[in-house]
């Protein structure tokens, strides 16, 4: 892969589905991917499986992929008389970056509306040096109770309204996380028609990550995987006020292989197989030890029956679980490359040592 696809990334950004509402970015893409594979099928918690079948398979061995379709979000909680929604969170947020934030309610049809709170002109001194709760937040859709309920029920999840543009030499807009990655692992299925690998390919769209890898435990039980990558973004923290001790990763630099995270240890094996190979093919890369947060390595290293050799390439970026993410189009190429190639040679590494 040379060049970025950015209308294709654009599309896969701004197309919903919070944790546990997935179908609309799940059918999309299944549109993508059904001619790309020798099989694909989805299970019943509302994963997307794709199978790619392995030309030098004698024992059957499996390597899993898992991208995460699923964006943070929020969920319907309550209506209020004057028809103000209230609301609970579908993964983690950070709370002060929501006042003002557009989202899209989608009810029985889409509403456009705006998180709301209490003015700072009404605030006191106090509340205006405290951080907000997502609790204190509540949605105006601009709309009377009687007109909200028309459309709106309790359970209806909430997205964010945000178009992806350019700034700079970057990629601007919600959701890249984890849907740059979702876009990245679309297109190693393209690279890969028509090639020969040598092991069966299980590539993965996994739900429910957001709230715990609810998605990748399951595929990973079913799939039974003797190897695993995970493929998600990192804290791009290569921003003023961070200290060099504390950078988990650059913007630019090349896509990172995982080596820890606050759910994995990955795998010392994976880990060196995919520094050889990027050495091997010049892929530029970084390492990445992100001391909080975890990602679907966990599911897949620890749910199959014997647990897989598993670690994780990484996308930096800024302003992660924010109103907007920032990524940047070298990391997405890198992850790419390495992805492919590493399919390619994993019966050439010695899994032994």
């Amino acid at each position: 892969m040379e060049q970025l696809n950015f209308d294709l990334l654009k599309q896969i950004s701004e197309t919903p589905g919070a944790p546990g509402y997935e179908k609309p970015i799940r059918d999309f893409m299944i549109s993508q991917v059904k001619d790309l594979c020798d099989e694909w099928y989805t299970d019943n918690i509302g994963n997307l499986i794709t199978v790619k079948r392995g030309s030098n398979n004698p024992e059957n061995k499996k390597v899993m992929l898992a991208a995460h379709i699923d964006e943070i979000g929020f969920m319907v909680k309550h209506i209020d008389d004057k028809g103000y929604i209230r609301f609970h969170t579908l993964g983690g947020f950070d709370p002060k970056t929501l006042t003002s934030l557009r989202v899209i309610v989608h009810g029985k049809k889409d509403l456009v509306g705006v998180m709301g709170s209490k003015p700072i002109h009404s605030m006191s001194p106090e509340e205006r040096n405290k951080v907000m709760k997502s609790e204190e937040y509540y949605i105006d859709l601009g709309l009377p109770k009687e007109e909200v309920e028309k459309y709106v029920s309790v359970g209806n999840p909430i997205t964010r309204k945000q178009e992806m543009i350019e700034v700079g030499n970057c990629i601007n807009g919600k959701s890249l996380d984890n849907r740059i990655c979702v876009y990245a692992l679309l297109e190693v299925l393209k690279d890969l028609k028509g090639k020969e690998i040598p092991y069966d390919l299980y590539a993965t769209f996994t739900v429910q990550e957001e709230v715990g890898l609810r998605g990748a435990h399951v595929a990973a039980h079913h799939i039974n995987p003797d190897f695993g990558i995970a493929i998600d973004v990192t804290v791009g923290n290569d921003v003023p006020n961070i200290a060099p001790q504390d950078q988990v990763s650059a913007l630019g630099e090349g896509c990172a292989i995982k080596i820890f995270d606050a759910g994995t240890i990955c795998d010392y094996r994976m880990v060196e197989f995919l520094k050889q190979t990027a050495e091997k093919h010049d892929i530029q890369n970084q390492h990445e030890i992100l001391t909080a947060g975890g990602t679907d390595t966990a599911g897949i290293q620890r749910m199959s029956e014997e647990g897989a050799i598993a670690g994780a390439i990484s996308i930096p970026l800024r302003y992660l679980h924010q109103t907007t993410e920032m990524a940047h189009a070298n990391d997405v190429i890198t992850m790419v490359n390495l992805l492919v190639k590493s399919l390619e040679d994993i019966d050439k590494f010695d899994w032994s040592h």
